[in-house]
């Protein structure tokens, strides 16, 4: 599909219904809302079709892709739309504060001052609550677009959720996942249709699986683990695996990030100059404590997203199982199609009621972990409860 035909909405995959929907938007200021909330499960492009949605309207000819308008918008560099992707645990009251004072802006190019909050779930209840102010009183050119799991209370305050308008996304289907992989990403179409259907429709994680080796391997090490857990020795075994393999990510991101962006700081610092730059420099300590901290709290995030991941592996693994041991004959879609086997295995050893224990034991981990229990305790206690019968 050639980009003037399809623009921005061609990167909105598998969602007919939200493009006419956010087209017709565009198209129709008696359409338009000041506040927009995007749900869907991981992977379902809630953030890539607010993103889309901020460059059509900005786009004088509603989202063709080619202007300036569209480039700056999808590249991240419109002066009139503002994102925030939180890095560590959560979207803290100072950066929404900080959000809300850019969105009061009159628009300087385009035509709406746009603000897309990915993960807003994530914000606390006071970066809410400003967040709420602004949204019940907002200024007349100006655009929230949010995007959020669900309309769960938890992930979105009913208070935000009553005054948005909600667009509600799903898992787009494994072939126009693999679609894209090959005409988008050049890979081959038989990795593209595996790495599809491993990342259960979810297009980052397919891509990822498909150009990244070491991706396909940690998938391969977790999804070894059920069949693994034969003895209690073996449960502590994997669960050091599991907390090792998420530690080596973060520390890996770290690594990549982290010396970059401390230089960086100390250059604009002055950190090591000599004469009326050691004086500016030595107020900037507070300034790098910072960086810090929010270098940290990135990397606990990194790790614990690694940790999660694994997470839904494992359950959708068991999930699996149940299914093939309820309709064993029935050609039902599989969250591993690729391990079939191991899954036919598992529902012989444990049935449908162990199957189900072991989800709620997968559930209760990841309970555990949002509550701040030591990752290792907690996945110690999963990989016990996960343990296989004599």
């Amino acid at each position: 599909m050639s980009a003037p035909a399809d623009g921005v909405w061609a990167q909105v995959i598998g969602q007919p219904a939200v493009v006419a929907e956010l087209r017709a938007a565009v198209a129709d200021p008696a359409a338009m809302t000041h506040a927009w909330l995007f749900t869907g499960p991981p992977g379902s492009g809630r953030s890539v079709a607010a993103r889309a949605f901020a460059a059509a309207l900005q786009c004088p000819d509603g989202g063709d892709g080619t202007c300036h308008a569209c480039r700056t918008v999808l590249a991240g560099t419109h002066a009139d739309v503002q994102t925030v992707v939180p890095e560590g645990l959560s979207i803290g009251v100072v950066e929404a504060r900080e959000l809300v004072r850019l969105a009061g802006r009159a628009p300087s190019q385009g035509r709406w001052q746009v603000v897309v909050v990915e993960d807003a779930d994530r914000m606390t209840e006071q970066a809410a609550n400003a967040v709420l102010k602004m949204i019940e009183e907002p200024p007349p050119r100006t655009v929230f677009l949010l995007c959020a799991p669900s309309l769960h209370p938890e992930d979105v305050p009913v208070t935000i959720r009553s005054r948005c308008r909600v667009v509600g996304l799903r898992t787009p289907p494994a072939d126009a996942v693999a679609d894209v992989l090959v005409r988008r990403d050049g890979i081959d179409p038989a990795l593209a249709a595996w790495a599809a259907g491993a990342a259960g429709g979810h297009v980052g994680r397919a891509r990822h699986l498909a150009r990244d080796e070491t991706a396909r391997m940690a998938r391969k090490a977790v999804l070894d683990v059920p069949l693994r857990l034969v003895s209690l020795a073996a449960c502590l075994t994997a669960a050091d695996d599991l907390v090792g393999a998420a530690k080596e990510e973060s520390d890996r991101a770290a690594a990549e990030l982290d010396g970059a962006e401390t230089e960086a700081v100390k250059a604009s610092l002055g950190v090591g100059a000599r004469g009326p730059g050691v004086a500016a420099a030595s107020r900037g300590a507070g300034v790098l404590k910072d960086l810090e901290k929010r270098q940290r709290s990135r990397a606990t995030r990194i790790g614990r997203d690694s940790l999660d991941r694994a997470l839904v592996d494992l359950a959708g693994l068991y999930r699996d199982a149940l299914v093939l041991h309820a309709a064993p004959a029935e050609q039902l879609p599989l969250n591993h199609p690729d391990r079939r086997a191991d899954a036919e295995e598992l529902a012989r050893r444990i049935g449908a009621e162990g199957a189900l224990r072991r989800i709620d034991a997968v559930l209760a981990c990841r309970t555990a972990l949002e509550q701040n229990v030591k990752p290792q305790v907690a996945v110690e206690a999963l990989t016990v409860a996960l343990r296989l019968p004599a």
